[in-house]
Protein backbone atom coordinates (compact mmCIF):
# COMPACT_ATOMS: atom_id res chain seq x y z
CA UNK A 1 0.00 0.00 0.00
CA UNK A 2 1.49 3.10 -0.82
CA UNK A 3 1.31 6.78 0.61
CA UNK A 4 1.03 9.91 -2.65
CA UNK A 5 1.78 12.92 -1.78
CA UNK A 6 0.69 15.78 -4.16
CA UNK A 7 1.26 18.97 -4.67
CA UNK A 8 -1.31 21.06 -6.81
CA UNK A 9 -5.10 20.88 -7.01
CA UNK A 10 -6.06 22.90 -10.31
CA UNK A 11 -7.94 22.01 -13.56
CA UNK A 12 -4.71 19.49 -14.40
CA UNK A 13 -3.64 18.23 -10.65
CA UNK A 14 -7.29 17.81 -9.76
CA UNK A 15 -7.73 14.97 -12.04
CA UNK A 16 -4.27 13.34 -11.80
CA UNK A 17 -5.37 13.03 -8.16
CA UNK A 18 -9.03 11.82 -8.73
CA UNK A 19 -7.44 8.81 -10.76
CA UNK A 20 -4.40 7.85 -8.84
CA UNK A 21 -6.67 8.09 -5.40
CA UNK A 22 -9.34 5.67 -7.28
CA UNK A 23 -6.51 2.58 -7.46
CA UNK A 24 -6.69 0.17 -4.17
CA UNK A 25 -3.16 0.18 -3.87
CA UNK A 26 -2.85 4.14 -2.94
CA UNK A 27 -4.05 3.36 0.90
CA UNK A 28 -3.12 6.89 1.56
CA UNK A 29 -2.90 10.84 0.34
CA UNK A 30 -1.26 14.28 1.40
CA UNK A 31 -2.45 16.76 -0.53
CA UNK A 32 -0.42 20.25 -0.87
CA UNK A 33 -2.75 23.12 -2.03
CA UNK A 34 -3.04 26.59 -0.82
CA UNK A 35 -5.43 28.38 -3.37
CA UNK A 36 -8.94 29.55 -3.03
CA UNK A 37 -11.57 28.08 -5.69
CA UNK A 38 -12.19 31.54 -7.99
CA UNK A 39 -14.83 32.36 -10.48
CA UNK A 40 -12.20 31.42 -13.90
CA UNK A 41 -11.08 28.04 -12.34
CA UNK A 42 -15.07 26.70 -13.23
CA UNK A 43 -14.99 25.94 -16.88
CA UNK A 44 -11.86 23.70 -16.38
CA UNK A 45 -12.02 22.02 -12.93
CA UNK A 46 -14.21 19.19 -11.77
CA UNK A 47 -16.37 21.47 -9.37
CA UNK A 48 -19.06 24.11 -9.58
CA UNK A 49 -19.86 27.24 -8.95
CA UNK A 50 -20.94 26.46 -5.24
CA UNK A 51 -17.55 25.91 -4.54
CA UNK A 52 -15.95 29.35 -5.53
CA UNK A 53 -14.50 30.46 -1.89
CA UNK A 54 -13.85 27.24 -0.24
CA UNK A 55 -9.93 25.75 -0.25
CA UNK A 56 -9.03 23.85 -3.32
CA UNK A 57 -7.37 21.39 -1.17
CA UNK A 58 -10.69 20.75 0.76
CA UNK A 59 -13.04 20.59 -1.57
CA UNK A 60 -10.23 17.81 -3.39
CA UNK A 61 -10.39 15.65 -0.09
CA UNK A 62 -14.38 15.44 -0.19
CA UNK A 63 -13.99 14.54 -3.88
CA UNK A 64 -11.74 11.70 -3.48
CA UNK A 65 -13.44 10.58 -0.08
CA UNK A 66 -16.93 10.63 -1.21
CA UNK A 67 -15.28 7.72 -4.14
CA UNK A 68 -13.15 5.83 -1.91
CA UNK A 69 -14.16 6.53 2.23
CA UNK A 70 -11.73 4.33 3.43
CA UNK A 71 -8.64 6.18 1.89
CA UNK A 72 -6.69 8.37 4.38
CA UNK A 73 -6.58 12.09 3.17
CA UNK A 74 -4.20 15.16 4.45
CA UNK A 75 -4.53 18.51 3.50
CA UNK A 76 -1.73 20.94 4.04
CA UNK A 77 -3.34 24.39 3.01
CA UNK A 78 -0.18 26.12 2.56
CA UNK A 79 2.25 27.78 0.12
CA UNK A 80 4.54 24.88 -1.04
CA UNK A 81 7.64 27.41 -0.46
CA UNK A 82 6.50 29.04 2.42
CA UNK A 83 9.23 29.12 4.93
CA UNK A 84 6.79 28.87 7.70
CA UNK A 85 5.20 25.67 6.59
CA UNK A 86 8.48 23.70 5.65
CA UNK A 87 8.59 21.75 8.68
CA UNK A 88 5.13 19.74 8.02
CA UNK A 89 5.99 19.30 4.25
CA UNK A 90 9.08 17.84 4.72
CA UNK A 91 7.49 15.13 7.04
CA UNK A 92 5.29 14.85 4.68
CA UNK A 93 7.02 13.86 1.70
CA UNK A 94 9.56 12.04 4.21
CA UNK A 95 6.42 9.64 5.36
CA UNK A 96 4.88 9.22 1.78
CA UNK A 97 6.37 6.78 -0.86
CA UNK A 98 5.80 8.93 -4.03
CA UNK A 99 5.11 12.15 -5.25
CA UNK A 100 3.36 14.19 -7.90
CA UNK A 101 3.84 17.63 -9.07
CA UNK A 102 0.68 19.33 -10.47
CA UNK A 103 2.14 23.26 -10.83
CA UNK A 104 2.95 25.32 -13.72
CA UNK A 105 5.05 27.84 -11.20
CA UNK A 106 8.69 27.10 -11.98
CA UNK A 107 10.12 28.47 -8.45
CA UNK A 108 7.61 25.45 -7.09
CA UNK A 109 9.14 22.66 -9.19
CA UNK A 110 12.39 23.45 -8.36
CA UNK A 111 11.71 23.38 -4.34
CA UNK A 112 9.81 20.33 -5.29
CA UNK A 113 12.59 18.47 -6.71
CA UNK A 114 14.69 19.32 -4.02
CA UNK A 115 12.11 17.87 -1.42
CA UNK A 116 11.61 14.49 -3.58
CA UNK A 117 15.48 13.65 -3.90
CA UNK A 118 16.16 15.13 -0.38
CA UNK A 119 14.17 11.86 0.79
CA UNK A 120 15.03 9.72 -2.28
CA UNK A 121 11.28 9.53 -3.57
CA UNK A 122 10.44 8.88 -7.18
CA UNK A 123 7.85 11.51 -8.53
CA UNK A 124 5.96 12.71 -11.73
CA UNK A 125 5.46 16.30 -13.26
CA UNK A 126 3.30 16.95 -16.32
CA UNK A 127 2.90 20.10 -17.86
CA UNK A 128 0.51 21.36 -20.79
CA UNK A 129 1.72 23.75 -23.56
CA UNK A 130 0.65 27.19 -23.71
CA UNK A 131 -3.00 26.97 -26.16
CA UNK A 132 -3.30 23.30 -24.69
CA UNK A 133 -0.62 22.74 -28.29
CA UNK A 134 0.49 19.40 -26.27
CA UNK A 135 2.31 18.30 -23.21
CA UNK A 136 5.02 17.34 -21.26
CA UNK A 137 4.77 14.25 -18.78
CA UNK A 138 8.29 13.48 -16.69
CA UNK A 139 9.28 10.97 -14.64
CA UNK A 140 12.10 11.57 -11.79
CA UNK A 141 14.14 8.21 -9.76
CA UNK A 142 16.50 8.76 -7.00
CA UNK A 143 19.61 9.27 -8.06
CA UNK A 144 18.54 10.27 -11.36
CA UNK A 145 18.67 13.63 -13.27
CA UNK A 146 17.40 16.05 -11.62
CA UNK A 147 14.29 18.85 -12.56
CA UNK A 148 17.35 21.11 -13.78
CA UNK A 149 18.85 18.49 -15.25
CA UNK A 150 15.74 18.13 -17.76
CA UNK A 151 15.06 21.79 -18.09
CA UNK A 152 18.43 22.58 -19.34
CA UNK A 153 18.61 19.11 -21.63
CA UNK A 154 15.12 20.06 -23.14
CA UNK A 155 15.63 24.19 -23.63
CA UNK A 156 18.18 23.00 -25.69
CA UNK A 157 16.70 19.91 -27.38
CA UNK A 158 13.61 21.39 -27.81
CA UNK A 159 14.37 24.64 -29.42
CA UNK A 160 11.85 27.01 -29.56
CA UNK A 161 11.37 29.92 -32.68
CA UNK A 162 13.30 33.08 -31.65
CA UNK A 163 10.44 35.91 -31.22
CA UNK A 164 10.60 38.98 -34.13
CA UNK A 165 13.46 41.63 -32.29
CA UNK A 166 11.19 44.97 -30.93
CA UNK A 167 13.80 47.19 -33.36
CA UNK A 168 11.98 50.27 -31.71
CA UNK A 169 13.29 49.74 -28.33
CA UNK A 170 16.34 48.16 -28.54
CA UNK A 171 17.81 45.79 -26.13
CA UNK A 172 14.31 45.89 -24.25
CA UNK A 173 12.27 42.57 -22.36
CA UNK A 174 10.29 40.80 -24.84
CA UNK A 175 6.77 40.27 -24.03
CA UNK A 176 6.12 36.19 -23.08
CA UNK A 177 2.53 35.68 -24.16
CA UNK A 178 0.77 32.91 -23.11
CA UNK A 179 -2.36 31.12 -24.09
CA UNK A 180 -4.72 29.34 -21.65
CA UNK A 181 -5.67 25.75 -22.52
CA UNK A 182 -9.03 23.96 -22.56
CA UNK A 183 -10.46 21.49 -20.29
CA UNK A 184 -9.80 18.89 -22.83
CA UNK A 185 -6.15 18.84 -23.48
CA UNK A 186 -5.63 19.75 -19.93
CA UNK A 187 -7.75 16.41 -19.03
CA UNK A 188 -5.84 14.57 -21.66
CA UNK A 189 -2.07 15.05 -20.41
CA UNK A 190 -2.88 15.16 -16.99
CA UNK A 191 -4.46 11.51 -17.40
CA UNK A 192 -1.29 10.29 -19.16
CA UNK A 193 0.42 11.78 -15.90
CA UNK A 194 -1.61 9.68 -13.39
CA UNK A 195 -1.09 6.40 -16.01
CA UNK A 196 2.61 7.42 -15.39
CA UNK A 197 2.53 7.88 -11.80
CA UNK A 198 0.85 4.54 -11.56
CA UNK A 199 3.54 3.00 -12.64
CA UNK A 200 5.60 3.77 -9.88
CA UNK A 201 3.18 1.49 -8.21
CA UNK A 202 4.72 -1.48 -9.79
CA UNK A 203 7.65 -1.43 -8.97
CA UNK A 204 11.51 0.37 -9.70
CA UNK A 205 12.00 2.25 -12.68
CA UNK A 206 14.18 0.52 -15.71
CA UNK A 207 15.45 1.65 -18.37
CA UNK A 208 13.13 0.13 -20.97
CA UNK A 209 10.45 0.81 -18.78
CA UNK A 210 9.06 3.92 -19.04
CA UNK A 211 11.71 3.83 -21.31
CA UNK A 212 11.89 7.87 -20.80
CA UNK A 213 12.81 10.71 -18.71
CA UNK A 214 10.52 12.80 -20.63
CA UNK A 215 7.80 11.94 -22.71
CA UNK A 216 6.31 14.96 -25.50
CA UNK A 217 2.99 14.71 -26.58
CA UNK A 218 1.68 16.97 -29.38
CA UNK A 219 -1.87 17.57 -29.63
CA UNK A 220 -2.10 19.92 -32.83
CA UNK A 221 0.00 20.66 -35.82
CA UNK A 222 1.29 24.56 -34.90
CA UNK A 223 3.36 26.01 -37.79
CA UNK A 224 7.26 26.04 -37.23
CA UNK A 225 6.36 24.15 -33.93
CA UNK A 226 5.05 20.94 -34.46
CA UNK A 227 4.75 19.03 -37.68
CA UNK A 228 1.97 16.77 -36.78
CA UNK A 229 -0.48 15.98 -34.08
CA UNK A 230 -0.62 13.31 -31.91
CA UNK A 231 3.23 12.50 -32.19
CA UNK A 232 5.21 11.21 -29.20
CA UNK A 233 8.90 12.06 -28.73
CA UNK A 234 10.65 10.29 -26.31
CA UNK A 235 13.94 11.73 -24.32
CA UNK A 236 16.57 9.70 -22.07
CA UNK A 237 17.99 12.87 -19.93
CA UNK A 238 21.06 12.04 -18.47
CA UNK A 239 22.27 13.21 -15.39
CA UNK A 240 24.42 16.61 -16.44
CA UNK A 241 27.88 16.72 -14.73
CA UNK A 242 27.93 20.12 -14.51
CA UNK A 243 24.68 20.46 -12.78
CA UNK A 244 24.76 23.21 -10.30
CA UNK A 245 21.34 21.80 -8.26
CA UNK A 246 22.34 17.90 -7.64
CA UNK A 247 25.93 16.83 -8.55
CA UNK A 248 27.87 17.19 -5.58
CA UNK A 249 29.75 19.69 -4.47
CA UNK A 250 33.08 20.45 -2.49
CA UNK A 251 32.58 21.56 1.18
CA UNK A 252 33.31 25.32 1.42
CA UNK A 253 36.83 26.14 2.67
CA UNK A 254 37.28 26.59 6.59
CA UNK A 255 38.26 30.46 6.81
CA UNK A 256 41.96 29.69 7.71
CA UNK A 257 42.31 27.68 4.55
CA UNK A 258 40.76 30.58 2.73
CA UNK A 259 43.68 32.45 4.46
CA UNK A 260 46.46 30.11 3.74
CA UNK A 261 45.41 30.10 0.09
CA UNK A 262 45.25 34.24 -0.54
CA UNK A 263 48.80 34.40 1.35
CA UNK A 264 50.14 31.23 -1.24
CA UNK A 265 48.67 33.62 -4.27
CA UNK A 266 50.31 36.72 -2.41
CA UNK A 267 53.86 34.84 -2.42
CA UNK A 268 53.70 33.25 -5.88
CA UNK A 269 52.73 37.00 -7.41
CA UNK A 270 56.17 38.37 -5.33
CA UNK A 271 58.18 36.01 -6.71
CA UNK A 272 57.04 36.48 -10.56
Amino acid sequence: MAHLVQVGAGSGGMVVLDLVARDERVSAVTLIEPDVYKPHNVPRHYFGPEAIGEFKAERAADWVKLRRPNLDVRVLVSDLTDPAAQAEIEAAVAAADLGVCAVDNEAAKYHWDGLMRRHGKPWTLGEVLSGGIGGFLHVFAPGGPCYGCVASHLQRVTTEKPATPDYSNPGGAVEETTVPAGAAPIHAVAGLHAVLTLRLLDGPLTEDDPGFTSLLLTLRKVPDVFDEPFRPYRFRVPRLDTCLICQPRAAPAAAEDLDAAVDSALARLGNA
